[in-house]
């Protein structure tokens, strides 16, 4: 559906133990658009501040699921932290409380993805490796990447059921192709470092 670059590969050594291969599991964003049911800006966005942080985070190896601990601004249902935190979760396996529990005392995930109050008026996502105590906070921003003009009066016709095909399938490929441009940018105009 979607180009196969920007890509994420991950090592997991639960995976590895319990037998699903030694190979790195690789996330494109087909991946998150099939978690999340849909490509938005904020999914783009989720998937390209993952990356960025784990390159910063892991910069000479392959990162790892379960090493990974994320704090997100602001509470779990607020603006668009569900399906972002769940993109999170695919590609490092941190979780909320919902999340595996560990195996003799090893590969624990639940509780690594973390919500909290921010006074930051751009809501940066804190992402730590657990194994150095290295973090990296950043902030994701689409404004670099608006809308086309005639999304505006498409909407209200394709939400109300009222747009022709044509008009449809012309909403759909203006959709598409602001999150194909984000995506191409990968990250260079909407994710900031932050202190």
């Amino acid at each position: 559906m979607f180009p196969k670059t920007p890509a994420i590969q991950c090592h997991d050594p639960l995976a590895e133990l319990l037998g699903a291969g030694t190979e790195p599991f690789t996330y494109t964003f087909d991946d998150a658009v099939k978690l999340a049911g849909h490509a938005r800006p904020p999914v783009a966005g989720a998937f390209l501040l993952v990356k960025k942080g784990l390159d910063l985070l892991y910069p000479d190896t392959l990162p790892e699921r379960g090493d990974i601990a994320i704090t997100v601004s602001g509470r779990v249902d607020e603006g668009v932290n569900g399906p972002i935190t769940q993109i999170f979760t695919l590609v490092t396996g941190a979780a909320a409380a919902n999340g595996f529990k560990g195996l003799g005392g090893q590969f624990k995930r639940m509780d690594l993805l973390r919500f909290q109050p921010s006074t930051h008026p751009l809501n940066p996502t804190l992402f730590e490796r657990r194994s150095t105590g290295q973090q990296v906070r950043l902030i994701y921003s689409p404004q670099s990447f608006p809308p086309a003009p005639r999304m505006e009066s498409l909407l209200p016709l394709v939400l109300g059921q009222r747009a022709t095909p044509e008009q449809r399938m012309e909403f759909g490929q203006l959709w598409r192709q602001r999150v194909l441009e984000i995506l191409a940018d990968g990250g260079t105009h909407t994710i900031q470092t932050i202190q």
